[in-house]
């Protein structure tokens, strides 16, 4: 579902998706990573499934790690979106994030979520390393609230699939 908006729609991982995957656990394999924390939603599970599969174990999954909820948007793009109605798509673009798509998550509830979530694993690993599978605006949340990143680097550093930032936040990855 490339290109379309995919927040808690739960599409299956495509071949790319899978490469993608196999690229970064091999990037991150010599991480000491003592656990791995997902969305609920099975593109990040069957991410986060690879990630595990060392540590013999399974994934924690949390729902509090989801992507926003696009609501009558889910697995819509852009252009659909426009064309069915325009004059709400003008708007939510001008008032971005503080303006959701219909029957969609606010931002402001989606960014306390994610928030408190990642706040409840960063109390539970305090000392050891989790990896968090999640998904693109769950990780701009945390680099704009808690890595200071503004928008625009926050974007950059989230566009390709399977990227990875850690946290503390490194400059520059």
């Amino acid at each position: 579902m490339a290109g379309k908006f995919c927040g808690h729609s739960d599409p299956p991982v495509n071949a790319r998706g899978r490469l993608q995957i196999a690229e970064l656990v091999s990037k991150i394999a010599a991480e000491p990573i003592s656990a791995v924390y997902t969305s609920d939603l099975r593109r990040a599970i069957t991410t986060a499934k690879a990630l595990a599969r060392p540590l013999a174990q399974d994934p924690i999954v949390r729902q509090g790690l989801r992507e926003i909820a696009f609501g009558e948007w889910e697995g819509l793009a852009w252009q659909e979106i426009e064309n069915r109605d325009p004059v709400y798509a003008s708007k939510w673009m001008a008032n971005y994030p503080n303006h959701s798509a219909p029957q969609g998550e606010s931002f402001d509830a989606f960014r306390s979520r994610v928030l408190v979530e990642i706040d409840n694993i960063l109390s539970c690993s305090r000392d050891s390393q989790a990896a968090v599978v999640t998904h693109a605006g769950v990780m701009r949340v945390v680099l704009q609230s808690l890595c200071g990143l503004d928008e625009r680097d926050a974007w950059r550093r989230t566009e390709i699939y399977c990227s990875f930032f850690k946290y503390p936040c490194e400059a520059g990855r």
